[in-house]
């Protein structure tokens, strides 16, 4: 298992900061594309605002969505669109999460949580296994989110921990705790598993 570190109370623009550096690293240790995974849901997009206003390489970044809702690009419930609209006017790559995608190398892996202890949308009944041998899948959670009942499509665990180093952005104390718990091994939820499986650095601002 992965040294984990917990960063306790950091707004936006201070892990803004972080991956912001991260990214700087990255690209000054290659002449390559550099790639990133990054999470939906209403807390991270803060996040990237800040992160776009930040004076990086973009051209040479790849923005890779870990999970999407099956709907098409202009929905309000895309995580797709969104991360476009923000990132593409200064020039970086955006993919397009499908079935048959063939995600890179990631620098970094930045993955939110849910309180079922899902990561991306690797929900607990699907069952999602270190060994999986595709790096994409297209899954339904159960229950159906309703504020998202969508199909969606995934990164596995292999094609997450694929990376230099993941982060964690957890928003209060039962996901902590959750965490916390993964972290020690008491339970086989969807974080759980990445984390035993993750030899890599690990990062989670709480």
């Amino acid at each position: 298992m992965s040294r984990t570190e917990i960063v306790e109370g950091a707004d936006a623009a201070a892990i803004a900061d972080w991956l912001e550096m991260r990214l700087e690293r990255a690209l000054a240790e290659s002449t390559a594309q550099v790639a990133i995974t990054v999470p939906g849901g209403s807390t991270p997009f803060p996040i990237m605002e800040q992160l776009a206003s930040r004076q990086l390489d973009w051209p040479r970044l790849a923005i890779w969505p870990g999970d999407d809702r099956i709907v098409p690009e202009d929905h309000p419930a895309s995580n797709t669109g969104k991360i476009r609209a923000l990132f593409e006017p200064l020039g970086a790559t955006v993919a397009t999460l499908t079935a048959d995608a063939r995600p890179p190398h990631f620098a970094i892996a930045w993955l939110g949580m849910g309180g079922d202890g899902h990561i991306a949308s690797l929900f607990p009944n699907a069952d999602p296994q270190v060994d999986d041998p595709l790096p994409v899948r297209r899954l339904t959670p159960d229950p159906l989110p309703p504020e998202a009942p969508f199909d969606r499509l995934t990164l596995t665990i292999p094609a997450l921990l694929d990376s230099d180093e993941l982060v964690f952005v957890i928003r209060g104390d039962d996901k902590r705790a959750l965490f916390e718990a993964a972290m020690r091994d008491e339970h086989d939820l969807p974080v759980a598993r990445l984390l035993r499986a993750a030899p890599q650095r690990v990062t989670c601002f709480t």
